[in-house]
C-alpha cells in the first residue's frame, strides 16, 4: 500500500499573491505530489502551504519550495503578527497513511540536510525530530524570532542542527527554518467581538496548556511569582496540547485567539471551540466563530458534527454530508469566508475516486450505468445497493423515533441504532463498487498473457486469486445486509408506529440484498478450484440465507400485526 505524508510549510508572505503563487506553484512541478491548499493571511504576512505525496517525492517538493521561498523573501523586510525567523519558517512532515513516526523522523533529517549543505539555510530539528530535548518545543527553537538571530546562531547552546552557524549576507535575507517530523496539527483561529488583542491574549491564557505566569497584585504588571529554583511559576489553561496567542487581524476588523492543537486526541477542535466560548463569557466577550487555517481530518470534523448534535440530545445516527454541516454550521467556520468540506478536509481532497465511483452517480445514470451493455455493474453490486437502501429505511425509522415528541428520554438509544444503521449502510455502498471491481478484476486476469507455460501458469493463478475475491465481496455482502436485520427488525418493534412499513420495506431489501448475492457467490464459485475453500464459503452463504429468510418472515410477521 502506497505511503503517503503531508507537508505544511509555512512561509513568510501573506500579501505578494504573485510570489505566494510562485513559491507554491514549485510543488506542483513534483510527479505524485498534490497540492491541496494554500492559505494566506495578510495581517500575519504568512501563508500556509499544504501538500501530500509519498515521502521521497514530498521532501524533494518542499526542498524546492524553500529554495524558492528563499528566492522570493527579504527576511530582513518582513514584519507580520505571527512569531517567524525565516522565509519558510516552519516545515513539518505528518505521517497521513501506512506510514509510522518512526518512519517519517529519517525523512526530515535528510531534508534538513539538504537545505543545509545545499541552500546555506541554517535550521533546527523539532517535535519528533528533535536532537535534544529543549529543541522538541518550537517556541524554543524560533525564540528571539528574526530579529534575535544573529546573536542565537553564534551560541553554543544553540548551535543549529543544519546549515552554518553564523549570520551572513544570505542568511541575513533567508532566516532560519524548523523541521520536524509531528502528529497532525489544527490551525484553529476563534472569531471574537472585540478588537482588544489584550483581552483575546488574555483568553489565549486562558485556554492554553502553558498559560500564564503567576503575579503578585496585578495579573499583568505584578511582580512575577518564583519557585524554588528560581523559575516563574505558571497557572495552567484549561486545554492539553494547545498553544495560543491573541492577535488583530486587520483585514477582518477583529481579534482573534490563534490556537495549535497539537494533539487532536487530547483536545478536539470542538472542545477548544466550547471551551472558548465558556471562558469568553466569563470575560464579557462572545466567540462568534472560527476559521480554519488549513485543512483538516474527515474524523474531526465528523467528531464535531457528533458532539453538537449531543448536546441538543438530537440522533448521531446521520450522513457524514449532515455531520459535516452540524460542524461547520456549530464552530462558525463559515463565518469569515465559505467552507468547502471538498477544499478543506484531507480525505476528500486526496480521494483518488472521487467522482468515478457508482455510487457517485444520481439515480438514474446508476440505472442507465446498469442497463447498457457493460456487464458491470451486475446483479452483486445492485445486490449492495438494494441491501443499503433496506438498512437507510431502517436508520431513517430510528431518526424519525429518536425525535418522536413524548419519546425525549429515549432518543440516545435510538440515536445507537440510527448511528449502526449508518455504519452498515456506507459498508454496503463500498461494497457496490467493490464488487464491480472484482468482476474487473477477474476479466483483467483473463486478459493476461499465455503464450509460454510461465505465462500461462502465472495467468492461471490470477485468475483464481481474482475469482476467490468475486467470491468473498458477494459473501460481505450477505453478512452485512444480514446484520442489517438486527436493526430493521428493532425498528418494527418499537421503533415509531407510523413508520413500521418502512421497516416492512426495508426487511424486503435485506432478503433481496442476501439472496442476491448468494447467487453470485454460487456463479463464481464454479470456477474456482480450491475446494476447501468453496466448501467453508457456501456453507456459511446457504447459513446466512437460511438465517435471512427466517428473520425477514419475523420482521413481516411483526409489521402485519400493527399495520
Amino acid at each position: 500500500m502506497k505511503q503517503l505524508i503531508e507537508c505544511v510549510p509555512n512561509i513568510s508572505e501573506g500579501r505578494d499573491r504573485a510570489k505566494i503563487k510562485a513559491i507554491a506553484d514549485v510543488v506542483t512541478t513534483v510527479e505524485g505530489v498534490k497540492l491541496l491548499n494554500v492559505d494566506p493571511g495578510a495581517a500575519t504576512n504568512r501563508t500556509v502551504i499544504t501538500f501530500v505525496g509519498e515521502p521521497e517525492q514530498v521532501i524533494e517538493a518542499a526542498f524546492l519550495l524553500i529554495r524558492k521561498a528563499a528566492e522570493l523573501i527579504d527576511m530582513s523586510k518582513h514584519q507580520g503578527e505571527h512569531p517567524r525567523f525565516g522565509a519558510t519558517d516552519v516545515c513539518p512532515l505528518i505521517p497521513i497513511a501506512n506510514i509510522s513516526m518512526e518512519e517519517v523522523i529519517p525523512f526530515a533529517r535528510k531534508l534538513g540536510e539538504r537545505v543545509g549543505k545545499e541552500l546555506g539555510i541554517p535550521g533546527y530539528y523539532y517535535e519528533y525530530a528533535c536532537t535534544e530535548e529543549k529543541r522538541r518545543n518550537l517556541a524554543n527553537c524560533r525564540a528571539g524570532e528574526y530579529e534575535g538571530l544573529k546573536k542565537k546562531l553564534i551560541d553554543p547552546a544553540w548551535k543549529p542542527d543544519f546549515g552554518p552557524a553564523e549570520f551572513d549576507d544570505h542568511v541575513k535575507g533567508s532566516g532560519a527554518i524548523a523541521i520536524s517530523a509531528r502528529d497532525f496539527l489544527i490551525a484553529f483561529n476563534i472569531n471574537l467581538n472585540t478588537t482588544s488583542v489584550r483581552r483575546a491574549n488574555s483568553l489565549a491564557f486562558d485556554l492554553r496548556e502553558n498559560g500564564r505566569v503567576l503575579r503578585e497584585g496585578d495579573p499583568v504588571t505584578g511582580r512575577e511569582v518564583k519557585d524554588a529554583e528560581g523559575n516563574p511559576v505558571r497557572i495552567p489553561g484549561a486545554l492539553k496540547a494547545v498553544k495560543g496567542i491573541g492577535w488583530f487581524i486587520d483585514e477582518y476588523g477583529i481579534a482573534q485567539v490563534s490556537l495549535n492543537l497539537t494533539n487532536i486526541r487530547q483536545t478536539p477542535m470542538h472542545v477548544a471551540f466550547d471551551t472558548a466560548c465558556e471562558k469568553a463569557r466569563d470575560r464579557g466577550l462572545r466567540v462568534t466563530g472560527s476559521e480554519l487555517v488549513g485543512v483538516v481530518p474527515l474524523e474531526a470534523m465528523l467528531d464535531a458534527g457528533r458532539f453538537f448534535l449531543r448536546k441538543q440530545q438530537r440522533s448521531i445516527g446521520v450522513s457524514k454530508t449532515e455531520l459535516i454541516k452540524i460542524a461547520v454550521r456549530s464552530l462558525g467556520l463559515d463565518e469569515l469566508a465559505p467552507f468547502h468540506p471538498k477544499e478543506r478536509i484531507i480525505e476528500y481532497m486526496i480521494a483518488e475516486d472521487a467522482g468515478k465511483r457508482l455510487v457517485d452517480m444520481n439515480l438514474t445514470a446508476f440505472a442507465d450505468e446498469t442497463a447498457s451493455e457493460s456487464p458491470a455493474p451486475g446483479g452483486g453490486s445492485i445486490s449492495a445497493y438494494v441491501g443499503a437502501l433496506g438498512i437507510s429505511l431502517a436508520t431513517m425509522v430510528a431518526n424519525l423515533s429518536a425525535h418522536k415528541r413524548g419519546w425525549d428520554d429515549r432518543w440516545e438509544k435510538f440515536s445507537d441504532h440510527a448511528e449502526r444503521g449508518q455504519q452498515l449502510k456506507n459498508e454496503l455502498l463500498r461494497l457496490v463498487d467493490e464488487d464491480t471491481a472484482a468482476f474487473n478484476g477477474i476479466m483483467a486476469a483473463f486478459g493476461l498473457p499465455k503464450n509460454s507455460e510461465a505465462e500461462k501458469a502465472a495467468r492461471t493463478e490470477a485468475i483464481q486469486q481474482a475469482t476467490k475475491q468475486a467470491i468473498l465481496i458477494p459473501l460481505k455482502v450477505m453478512e452485512t445486509a444480514h446484520a442489517s436485520l438486527a436493526v430493521i427488525k428493532t425498528m418494527a418493534e418499537v421503533g415509531n408506529p407510523n413508520s413500521v412499513s418502512d421497516a416492512g420495506v426495508g426487511a424486503l431489501c435485506a432478503r433481496t440484498a442476501v439472496l442476491g448475492a448468494h447467487l453470485n457467490v454460487r456463479i463464481n464459485a464454479s470456477g474456482l478450484h480450491d475446494k476447501d475453500f468453496l466448501q467453508e464459503v457456501l456453507a456459511k452463504a446457504k447459513r446466512l440465507e437460511d438465517e435471512t429468510v427466517a428473520l425477514e418472515a419475523d420482521v413481516l410477521q411483526i409489521v402485519e400485526g400493527k399495520l
